[in-house]
C-alpha cells in the first residue's frame, strides 16, 4: 500500500514557476513508477509526466514538455514536478500517481495503469 499526498500548489501569474511535491508512504517507493496527471474545470483528466522508478527514464506530455521537469529522490521517498513558463491553459488540479512495476526503466503516461493516486493540489495561473 502507498499514499501519496502532493502540496506545492497555488496562484502564479502566468510565466512564472511552481515545484509540485508528491511525499508517499511506504518502504517500497522505490519500485514504483511515478506519474502526474492534471485535470482542468469541465475536462477530462489528462497525462502530465511520468519517471521511471530509477529516475533514468522520464516522459513527457507534449503540451508541457520543455517546460516541466518530473524528478524524483528515491531517499525521500518524494517525486517532484518543477514547472516553469506556466501558462493559464495549465490551470488544474494536479495529481501524483504510483504504478508498481518490475523494471527499472518502465515509465508509462497511461492513467488505467496507476496503482495509488493521491488527492491533488490545485494550480491556478492568471494571465
Amino acid at each position: 500500500q502507498v499514499q501519496l499526498v502532493e502540496s506545492g500548489g497555488g496562484l502564479v501569474q502566468a510565466g512564472g514557476s511552481l515545484r509540485l511535491s508528491c511525499a508517499a508512504s511506504g518502504r517500497t517507493f522505490s519500485s514504483y513508477a511515478m506519474g502526474w496527471f492534471r485535470q482542468a474545470p469541465g475536462k477530462e483528466r489528462e497525462f502530465v509526466a511520468a519517471i521511471s522508478w530509477s529516475g533514468g527514464n522520464t516522459y513527457y506530455a507534449d503540451s508541457v514538455k520543455g517546460r516541466f521537469t518530473i524528478s524524483r529522490d528515491n531517499a525521500k521517498n518524494t517525486v517532484y514536478l518543477q514547472m516553469n513558463s506556466l501558462k493559464p491553459e495549465d490551470t488544474a488540479v494536479y495529481y501524483c500517481a504510483a504504478q508498481q512495476t518490475p523494471d527499472s526503466w518502465y515509465v508509462s503516461g497511461f492513467s488505467g495503469g496507476m496503482d495509488y493516486w493521491g488527492k491533488g493540489t490545485l494550480v491556478t495561473v492568471s494571465s
